[in-house]
């Protein structure tokens, strides 16, 4: 794990507020404590909700968008890591206390609070709230067009029709660069949505209806296959 910790930021973010494409020497560790932000690399777009934070090691570049505003941390640290790719990580109680004690303490058992943060990250699933973003043209234009509308209800079939390829083609694309099929991309798709939206106030049944799921109990059990939670604990 890293062995300093160089400064803790605490930052008040508006809603809509972008971070254009950029790079850090150090290693960075973002949690928004009631703001929701997503992080985008050439590979993954990141959404990062109060309950987790992001690990986002150094010379990655990436993107930043605040898609609902309010009070974020950003703790900096230096020194060897075993991520080397953006690694979501569970943000549990003890661990919230301890960045909120960084980001003000200036006592000589800093260095203890330091190193406890440090012991006690642990990584979450890459899926839990990560999309994989294809290159191909063909699947752009479905990730994106789902991105856009998460209810669109449209089969491969269809979407192959739509970008004129054979369902067979789309099939081994969504393998080869996603590593999911395209019932299991267009979950994480709705469920990532359904996370900014239920983040924001949007009453669950509301959020299934919006993400394409007729009923609020279909929407829970996919909720849950992902996350690992219930809808309601991001109310």
């Amino acid at each position: 794990m890293p062995e300093t910790v160089l400064a803790t930021a605490r930052t008040e973010f508006d809603r809509g507020f972008t971070f254009d494409l950029h790079v850090h020497d150090f290693h960075l560790l973002s949690w928004s404590a009631t703001a929701t932000v997503t992080h985008r690399t050439s590979e993954r777009d990141w959404l990062v909700p109060p309950t987790h934070a992001l690990w986002m090691p150094a010379g990655v570049p990436h993107t930043l968008d605040v898609v609902r505003g309010g009070l974020g941390y950003g703790v900096v640290l230096t020194g060897t890591t075993p991520w080397t790719e953006p690694t979501g990580v569970l943000v549990t109680p003890l661990v919230r206390e301890l960045i909120v004690h960084l980001g003000t303490a200036r006592s000589p058992a800093r260095r203890q609070a330091e190193q406890l943060l440090v012991d006690l990250l642990e990584p979450v699933p890459s899926t839990t709230f990560t999309l994989p973003v294809p290159t191909d043209p063909r699947l752009r234009t479905i990730t994106d067009a789902l991105v856009a509308d998460p209810s669109d209800g449209r089969d491969l079939a269809a979407w192959a029709d739509h970008v004129a390829a054979g369902v067979r083609t789309l099939t081994r694309l969504f393998q080869a660069e996603t590593g999911m099929t395209f019932a299991q991309w267009r979950t994480h798709a709705r469920i990532r949505a359904a996370l900014i939206l239920l983040t924001n106030g949007t009453s669950v049944g509301a959020t299934a209806r919006a993400v394409g799921y007729r009923k609020p109990g279909a929407f829970a059990e996919a909720f849950r296959r992902v996350t690992g939670r219930s809808p309601s604990d991001f109310g």
